[in-house]
């Protein structure tokens, strides 16, 4: 059957289209994105402002009818952090639903790490043994552990990479070192109870990060271009982080974005990201990272595809 899911996240909506079956492996048919930066939009009381709900009304009513013509069996749409967090989200979307027609759910943090943490399980298999998941999104950084397809420990912290741009990180740019220094405290106070729930777990077998930041950071320390396709290796390893960290937060945001693996729209955010990505890392003394080609959208769609054979 041919499935459809459409992802409103702080930074971009993003419609993905995968031709599935029971036991077979998703097969992308279409992948539409458009980088609307809601998380950009919230004005001083946290609310989506009323052209950002223009902007996303339009965007998905123009998505629901590329999934028409792509004949979509089954279409679900769900929003993370930026709408899980707006104060008027809830009124957003009911009124972004009627007018679309797409009936649209919040996911909670800690669902949003399960599911990006079950298409890091599918995607690796059982004998990556026990995983531990980091994934950095515009509003929040995403975690989970565990053995199984269902994590032991799952944590969603305020950490994306849009958020902590905006709020501590000045128009100057590059940013002070003050700035970076106040930012790293704030993030390894975030992580830092984390490790203490993960590590009785026991020692992971394999560290696995997903995310554009990730893959960004990966690019620009070495990896191979996206351009070869997902079934090639990509780690980024600790070291090469560290150097690649200082060096973006030395960059302008013109430097940045000719960066290989960095477009111009998430230049501005990278800094921060590497941060996160950087203090992440150390805090759960992981040497390399691997890069997972799938994500949550790869986990909504394997969990609805689960439930739709399943009844």
């Amino acid at each position: 059957m041919r499935l459809g899911v459409i992802d409103i996240g702080s930074n971009t909506v993003h419609l993905l289209v995968v031709d599935a079956h029971r036991g077979g492996q998703p097969q992308p048919a279409a992948s539409v994105r458009v980088p609307l930066r809601l998380v950009e939009l919230l004005d001083a009381d946290g609310a989506l402002d009323a052209a950002g709900e223009r902007a996303l009304t339009s965007c998905v009513l123009d998505m629901r009818q590329q999934a028409d013509a792509l004949g979509v069996h089954d279409l679900a749409a769900f929003a993370t952090s930026a709408l899980r967090d707006a104060t008027n989200g809830e009124a957003v979307l009911r009124r972004v639903g009627e007018a679309t027609g797409v009936s649209i759910g919040v996911l909670p943090g800690e669902e949003e790490a399960r599911l990006t943490f079950l298409a890091v399980r599918r995607w690796f298999g059982w004998s990556a043994g026990r995983l531990l998941a980091l994934d950095i999104g515009g509003g929040s950084l995403e975690i989970g552990a565990g053995m199984h397809e269902d994590p032991e420990v799952v944590a969603s912290l305020p950490l994306g990479a849009s958020r902590l741009t905006r709020d501590w990180l000045a128009p100057s740019d590059p940013p002070k070192r003050s700035e970076l220094s106040e930012l790293r405290r704030y993030v390894r106070s975030q992580i830092a109870p984390i490790v203490g729930t993960i590590y009785p777990l026991g020692e992971h077998t394999r560290a696995v990060a997903t995310s554009k930041t990730f893959r960004s950071l990966a690019r620009i320390a070495g990896a191979e271009s996206y351009s070869r396709g997902p079934y090639t290796r990509r780690v980024l390893r600790r070291d090469d982080l560290v150097e690649v960290t200082a060096k973006v937060c030395r960059m302008s945001v013109e430097e940045r974005a000719a960066l290989p693996g960095v477009s111009a729209s998430r230049a501005a955010q990278l800094v921060a990201g590497a941060v996160v990505a950087d203090e992440a890392l150390d805090l759960f003394a992981i040497d390399e990272v691997e890069i997972c080609p799938w994500a949550l959208r790869e986990g909504v769609i394997l969990r609805r595809l689960d439930w739709l054979t399943s009844s």
